[in-house]
């Protein structure tokens, strides 16, 4: 029997944070993870910052966005100084391109709302974007340039939380399945795993788009939506460009190896992880399209994996139904990676007792229902 104060299940990018920001308060924190950590939506996806890309208006969403945003160049260097690894902090900003007149004001006006809020949001004309990024088809109307707008390696970062975590004490368990939920009144008691039994103060679900099935172990229907998302890699012969590139149906992210990520296909409801020709036929037109060089680029790889997302597009983040000591943190779908340190951070100290008022729009209990009443 594990006696923890914590037992967090799942070890991807949002279940690693936690663990790190739990273990910098001195919880005893274990982490189990059925594969290895990592492994899923957290590698495979881009990194993009992007608080401000797709920020149609104010609202919870976009400005817990903004604040997990504004965390990540303190982060980068604490992260490093306790791992030696670099999470590859890329503050290059992102062009979101117009192909259209109608895209263009949409994205002008979409800029004016940004910086009527504060932040930097510059509409810059073909010949602009060309002047900068000479690789970007001279075809485009132009680009709503996003300075603010960044991007990492999600494998890196991954990483270093899951190292700095074990680093602070925590215990990081790998090829661990969770087979269930031993439950008391109102209250979790243990994890049962296939590596013996946890018992713990607090337990978290952070288990990705497979939270769901742990959910139903305690008779509730939280409404998980696995997106698939296909993705691949190119290496650049001919065009090079420094920002990110952001299109209607592609993106396009230069790496600091040189490699260039293009995403990413959404395919909801579907739980496979292998790549279709037709993602790939996909991809690679609007990537060309889009980078008309990108035609005599090297392919290096594709993956796919799924992501998690819910009904409405927010994530669950917070205490779940009425068990006193179980929190949920998930369905963050194209924004773990960015709401990856403040997820981690506000369940910690929902866990220490503290209020957090700027997490109360992302409670599971929003959409949550007695599993009978799906039967």
């Amino acid at each position: 029997m594990h006696e923890r104060d914590v037992v967090i299940i799942g070890g991807g990018v949002i279940g690693c944070s936690i663990a790190y920001y739990l273990a910098k308060r001195g919880a005893r924190v274990t982490v189990l993870e059925r594969d290895l950590f990592g492994s899923h939506a957290s590698s495979a996806a881009a990194g993009i910052l992007g608080a401000q890309l797709e920020m149609d208006g104010p609202g919870p969403l976009s400005e817990l966005c903004l604040k997990s945003r504004s965390m990540f160049p303190d982060l980068a260097s604490e992260l490093y100084r306790l791992t030696g690894i670099d999470i590859e902090l890329i503050r290059a900003g992102i062009m979101h391109i117009a192909w259209t007149p109608e895209e263009a004001e949409m994205l002008r006006h979409r800029g004016a709302l940004q910086r009527s809020r504060g932040e930097v949001a510059d509409w810059w004309d073909r010949d602009r974007v060309r002047s900068l990024e000479p690789a970007v088809s001279d075809q485009i109307e132009g680009a709503l340039y996003i300075p603010r707008d960044s991007h990492v390696s999600p494998a890196r970062l991954t990483r270093a939380f899951s190292f700095a975590a074990e680093l602070l004490g925590a215990e990081m368990i790998e090829r661990c399945e969770v087979t269930s939920l031993r439950i008391e009144k109102d209250r979790v008691e243990g994890v049962e795993s296939d590596r013996g039994t946890f018992r713990a103060e607090h337990v978290v679900l952070a288990a990705g788009a497979w939270t769901v099935t742990l959910a139903k172990q305690l008779g509730v229907h939280l409404p998980v939506v696995p997106m698939k998302g296909e993705s691949l890699a190119v290496f650049p012969r001919r065009a090079r460009f420094e920002r990110t590139l952001f299109a209607e149906g592609c993106y396009l992210v230069p790496k600091a190896d040189g490699k260039v990520i293009v995403g990413a296909t959404e395919r909801g409801g579907d739980f496979t992880e292998w790549v279709t020709t037709d993602a790939i036929r996909c991809l690679t037109s609007k990537a060309v399209r889009l980078v008309p060089d990108l035609a005599e680029s090297t392919f290096i790889r594709a993956w796919a994996s799924v992501r998690p997302s819910s009904p409405d597009g927010l994530p669950y983040v917070g205490r779940m139904g009425h068990y006193r000591n179980l929190f949920v943190a998930t369905s963050h779908f194209r924004n773990g990676i960015l709401l990856s340190p403040i997820t981690g951070q506000r369940i910690a100290d929902l866990i220490a007792g503290e209020e957090v008022p700027d997490i109360e729009p992302f409670s599971p209990n929003r959409l949550l229902s007695d599993d009978s009443s799906q039967q």
